[in-house]
């Protein structure tokens, strides 16, 4: 439902302007409110949204700016920059493509990337179906990321790639969008720097010029994550068992094949000592350090694994655990996107990309070889919580290529 939040606008006249016209998702915070009036500046005929995607304000940490706050920020910038604002909830949508998808993922052990989803479900799908019907051409973000178009065999061809600014690049969180997708985005400040962002942002005495960065899912806020998951997931007192890294490297699987190298260790056939209690091997991930509540140990202790069925999670004593490294992944088959299709790898075929397997972390060098029972990336270095449910994504250079659900 679209509302109305204080500044008038008719969306129900002819469109007659001769402008474009694009829908910006106005979160309340500094770099969508600069996206906002850049593409003011630029001439373009903007209008400013604000999804609300979530309703149960018991799970939002209070101080971290929760939707009532943002939205009030973001009507304050759309009425500073002239512009029509509204509200559009999205909360029954939003729960039902990614709240229950994250139950669903958590409650068979694995770690889902809910502002990937956020990205393919809502702002590039819902938001953007809402757009249209305003008579917008595109809609517009505060990612930090670029796009151009290229020609290939007389069709244009949109790239997405990294934002400039090397440390807020957001390439990665848009990694599961279509050609169809990015043809109708705008990414106004994916040329500049963080401090281009906030510099532009006082100049124009925009409200949100010194906000913090907001931080948690998408455009809900940071959440208590044990709070959220425990709304549906119950809680069930299971073993810690730590496994020695001799013991590990014993069974390391010493194999070659595809297969061998991106199975993730047989832990439950590892001679392990239980050292502790949980409640719910559903709550953690794998490479994960806080939350254990274990001590004893003369180095902090990491989840090299979980066992939800039979309730067991698996830990080692140092990052330098062998357990929480290896040297490959397969990706499921029905989560596999290819933004650039021609660049496609055939079954019995490999190509080189660089991959990253979670935002932020740099480009690993890697190998991408698919077979009849599908598609794997194999590292040039073996690599630190491969997390099952979370998003590989693989590059050529800055742009972006494809991505896929690591099973």
């Amino acid at each position: 439902m679209l509302t109305h939040a204080g500044l008038k606008s008719e969306f129900s006249s002819p469109y007659l302007c001769t402008m474009k016209r694009v829908v910006v998702g106005l979160s309340g915070g500094v770099d969508s409110s600069v996206a906002a009036y850049l593409l003011k500046e630029q001439g373009y005929d903007v209008i400013g949204i604000f999804m609300r995607n979530w309703m149960d304000d018991s799970v939002i940490i209070s101080d971290e700016c929760p939707w009532l706050e943002d939205s009030n920020d973001a009507m304050q910038v759309a009425e500073k920059l002239g512009i029509p604002f509204h509200i559009l909830d999205l909360s029954l949508a939003y729960k039902e493509r990614i709240v229950d998808y994250m139950f669903k993922e958590y409650s068979q052990g694995n770690t889902p990337n809910p502002d990937v989803l956020c990205n393919r479900e809502v702002k590039f799908d819902l938001f953007l179906k809402e757009a249209l019907k305003l008579g917008a051409e595109y809609v517009a973000t505060g990612h930090y990321c670029q796009k151009d178009s290229i020609q290939l065999n007389g069709k244009k061809v949109h790239r997405l790639l990294a934002g400039a600014d090397q440390n807020k690049d957001q390439s990665y969180f848009l990694c599961q969008i279509d050609q169809e997708q990015l043809s109708r985005a705008l990414f106004p400040i994916g040329h500049l720097q963080k401090s281009e962002v906030r510099k532009i942002a006082k100049e124009q005495d925009l409200i949100t010029a010194e906000k913090r960065d907001s931080q948690g899912l998408c455009f809900i806020g940071k959440v208590k994550l044990p709070v959220f998951l425990q709304q549906q997931l119950a809680s069930k007192e299971g073993d810690i068992i730590a496994l020695d890294a001799s013991e590990h490297v014993f069974h390391r699987n010493g194999g070659t094949s595809l297969q061998e190298l991106s199975a993730p260790y047989p832990l439950p056939e590892i001679q392990g000592k239980k050292v502790g209690t949980h409640q719910g091997a559903h709550f953690y991930t794998v490479g994960q350090r806080k939350g254990l509540g274990v001590g004893g140990f003369e180095e902090p202790l990491f989840i090299l694994g979980t066992d939800t069925l039979k309730n067991q999670v698996f830990v080692g004593e140092s990052d330098r655990h062998p357990g929480l490294y290896r040297k490959g992944l397969k990706l499921r088959a029905t989560e596999e996107l290819w933004l650039r299709s021609d660049l496609r790898v055939a079954q019995g075929e490999g190509a080189e990309f660089d991959v990253r397997i979670r935002y932020r972390q740099e480009l690993q060098k890697a190998k991408l070889q698919r077979t009849a029972d599908g598609l794997y990336i194999i590292f040039e270095k073996a690599q630190r919580a491969i997390a099952p449910g979370q998003f590989a994504a693989w590059y050529l250079k800055n742009e972006l290529i494809g991505s896929g659900v690591i099973d």
